[in-house]
């Protein structure tokens, strides 16, 4: 018997051996016992469980793969989880290059370490940052199956094709699994190895694009994924923080415990001393359960000296911004082109409008969480996170150790949206195990904790500028924001450069860079330091971009009725894809073209213009660029909204999304990524806020926070424009275009212009007061 023989005989006796209903049966009531139970901390965790691992025969092609002898490709995963399905997104970029089987395809969420690279997932990057070196990843698996299959089959690699899961020859064929088995093959590619190896043709995709099984949707409903929140370790204790009353700068000046000692499984408590500033003036709770550490927090009396912004207002930082504007001489120039100041000084008229937006919570399902202890000499951080690369070294500080003495065990995560990007959370459960010499401890902030100690949104204001002649012609452009920088002061490394070569926060400003062509152009970013001394900004889905269209695109609407134009026919004439509009390889291909296609689109779909409405509805439109000028989502999106004159209500009736993202990978997991980001969306515009009093966050929890609830959902409609371009991200445009296109909705409706977000019925009413007494 050849080798072909014995490998067919193999594979035939194995048929029928498969699992007995027995077997079935009692693994499901296992997984089903254990939904909703803590279990043993975990990490690099395997969706579906018991894939094939390099180290047992396996051939690990790139250190993004491997095919076991079993024929299991497992593909790793260095983006979080987090319920947007990046695992299956990714893992099909690789399985369709290389023609592997999807029913044997699992995925790895890896835990930290160097040869990963940057591990972020953020920013609406995941696919967009992966896609290349995982198709060239793909590849390199194909490349070396087919030449080791062919041997096995006896011809060369010219006669043979890799499809799902097998190389085939004619009418004969070799699985993966065997060729990995009986070839040994053991061929590494370099880089650039890599960037030269023939890729796949768009027609030939077989995954990407298709309806496939999500990787990760059976250990979810199972209960086998485990969250950071579910991490549980031999001899832990927990711990509840006891947050001082400013965000940095409060000093503890004394400690009662007396009523804490009263609470049975009270430890002790512990003051925190931390290097690396990211919790100041923390005391924190020791308890053998959880809920003796929340009411032992609750016993225990602290006396702090507060910081200097104790006294600060969401209205302070907004008429700081407001200051920092009219000083033409702070921030940085994104766009500063030539002849800027000579088209204002030469205007007949310039038409100038003024935005703000309130601070905005997460709000994420999991409260912040992490398990630290020292294990075997390393200092072992257990928790979901959104950027390891950049919080692991501010845990290393924490602790004063090296960098590689620490290591990020890997959680799925019950919501991101950008909060656990900051890694903040993990520094104090690091500090006090270090206090309990290595013990592991369980900190877990409680709501009203975690909303107080939220990285949250940061309150904004903006002026846009134009400069007209005597025709009405634009002859220049101005858009100044000021916000907290949440990148300066988490991550300053990553700030751009602008064209005066000053850093700037390029997440606090995106946005205003848009693809129109409005003469001479200046983009100005200013750091609200007063906010960043206050709070700790943050990123929050879709970060600046959920306030920068607001305020350009409500901006250009108030100008088209200015100037008399049609709003939708306006936008167009400035979408003519000239000079740095044009776009370029391979992420911005047609420029503001795409942006003119989707608008085009989205008219067509929604009628705009051309319905006839009931009294006081109306459709409101905006577009966008998605999320940054390097790699746009063209997007654009209209609402219908009703107003109820008597009591100031809006109501958001329908929705209407077009977007080109490129390719789309996962279409099910970008309709849910639109979907939930254009809700998003709405509940910023509309219900969606909390202020500044004293220093802190005024809400706590949701008997005063209010975002969008389910009766408020209104009925979408979200299409994708078909496109075998690079894809970008969808994780936030969604959110873009949805509260100017509310407030340009609100005035198409009752004729009121309203420049705050969110829009309270108060507003409303007051617009309406005004109107009529005008």
């Amino acid at each position: 018997m050849g080798k072909l023989e014995r490998i067919a005989a193999r594979q035939d006796r194995e048929a029928g051996r498969g699992p007995t209903r027995r077997g079935v049966l009692l693994t499901g009531l296992g997984s089903a016992f254990m939904f909703g139970f803590a279990r043993e901390a975990g990490a690099a965790q395997t969706y579906p469980q018991n894939a094939s691992m390099p180290g047992n025969g396996a051939f690990e092609p790139t250190i993004w793969c491997s095919i076991g002898q079993d024929g299991v490709v497992n593909v790793n995963i260095i983006r979080a989880e987090m319920g947007q399905h990046v695992g299956t997104a990714l893992a099909r970029i690789i399985a369709d290059e290389m023609e592997a089987d999807w029913d044997k395809v699992r995925i790895t969420y890896v835990d930290t370490d160097p040869k990963w690279g940057l591990m972020v997932t953020g920013g609406s990057w995941s696919v967009w940052m992966t896609w290349d070196v995982f198709r060239q990843a793909g590849a390199a698996a194909r490349t070396v199956l087919v030449e080791e299959g062919a041997k096995l089959l006896g011809t060369s690699p010219a006669n043979c094709i890799a499809r799902n899961g097998r190389v085939v020859a004619g009418s004969r064929s070799v699985s993966f699994g065997d060729i990995v088995s009986h070839a040994r093959p053991t061929r590494s590619f370099s880089p650039d190895e890599m960037a030269k190896l023939p890729l796949k043709h768009a027609s030939e995709r077989r995954l990407i694009g298709k309806e496939v099984k999500a990787l990760d949707i059976p250990s979810k409903t199972t209960g086998a994924a485990i969250y950071g929140i579910d991490a549980k370790l031999d001899g832990m204790v927990y711990a509840r923080p006891k947050l001082p009353p400013t965000r940095y700068g409060s000093k503890v000046v004394s400690v009662d415990d007396s009523e804490a000692k009263k609470v049975k499984g009270y430890l002790r408590y512990i003051v925190l001393e931390d290097p690396s500033e990211t919790v100041p003036g923390w005391v924190a709770v020791i308890a053998s359960t959880y809920p003796a550490a929340i009411r032992a927090t609750d016993a225990l009396k602290v006396t702090w000296t507060p910081g200097k912004t104790a006294n600060v207002s969401e209205k302070d930082i907004i008429e700081h911004g407001r200051k920092q504007i009219a000083d033409k001489t702070g921030g940085t120039c994104v766009f500063n082109d030539n002849g800027v100041d000579e088209a204002f000084s030469a205007a007949k008229q310039v038409f100038e409008r003024t935005y703000t937006c309130a601070s905005v919570l997460h709000y994420q399902l999991e409260p912040m969480n992490a398990v630290a202890r020292l294990q075997d000499g390393k200092w072992e951080i257990h928790c979901g996170n959104q950027w390891q690369s950049l919080f692991l070294p501010v845990i290393a500080k924490a602790l004063q150790v090296k960098e590689t003495d620490v290591v990020m065990r890997s959680y799925m995560l019950g919501g991101g949206f950008g909060r656990r990007l900051n890694g903040d959370y993990a520094v104090p459960a690091a500090l006090l195990s270090k206090a309990m010499d290595g013990k592991p401890v369980k900190l877990i902030l409680t709501r009203s904790d975690d909303m107080q100690f939220d990285s949250f949104r940061s309150p904004s204001i903006q002026t846009v500028r134009v400069a007209l002649d005597d025709q009405k012609n634009l002859k220049g452009w101005q858009h100044h924001a000021s916000a907290g920088w949440p990148t300066r002061v988490m991550a300053s490394a990553f700030m751009a450069k602008g064209d005066d070569g000053k850093p700037y926060d390029q997440f606090a400003i995106a946005g205003a860079d848009h693809w129109y062509d409005v003469g001479p152009m200046r983009v100005r970013a200013l750091d609200n330091d007063l906010a960043d001394a206050t709070f700790r900004p943050g990123w929050l889905r879709s970060v600046s971009s959920g306030w920068t269209p607001w305020a350009h695109e409500a901006f250009v609407d108030e100008l088209a009725h200015e100037l008399g134009h049609d709003p939708v026919d306006f936008r167009l004439s400035l979408l003519t894809a000239k000079g740095r509009n044009a776009g370029s390889a391979p992420d911005s291909v047609g420029g503001a073209k795409r942006q003119a296609n989707v608008l085009k689109r989205l008219v067509e779909k929604c009628g705009y213009g051309k319905v006839q409405l009931p009294p006081d509805t109306a459709i409101g439109i905006a577009t966008t660029f998605g999320q940054e000028r390097a790699m746009p989502t063209w997007t654009a999106g209209a609402v219908q909204v009703h107003v109820d004159r008597k009591t100031g209500a809006v109501t958001c009736q329908k929705i209407w999304l077009v977007l080109d993202a490129g390719t789309i990978i996962d279409p099910d997991g970008a309709m849910a990524q639109t979907e939930g980001g254009a809700l998003w969306g709405l509940s910023m515009a509309l219900f969606e806020n909390t202020e500044i009093e004293n220093g802190n966050v005024r809400d706590r929890n949701l008997n005063t926070y209010t975002p969008l609830r389910i009766t408020d959902i209104p009925e979408m409609d979200i299409e994708f424009v078909a496109s075998t371009e690079k894809p970008m991200g969808l994780g936030e445009p969604g959110v873009t275009t949805i509260g100017a296109a509310i407030a340009n909705g609100v005035f198409n409706a009752v004729g009121v212009r309203l420049r705050h977000q969110p829009i309270r019925p108060a507003d409303v009413l007051k617009g309406l007061s005004e109107k009529k007494s005008a």
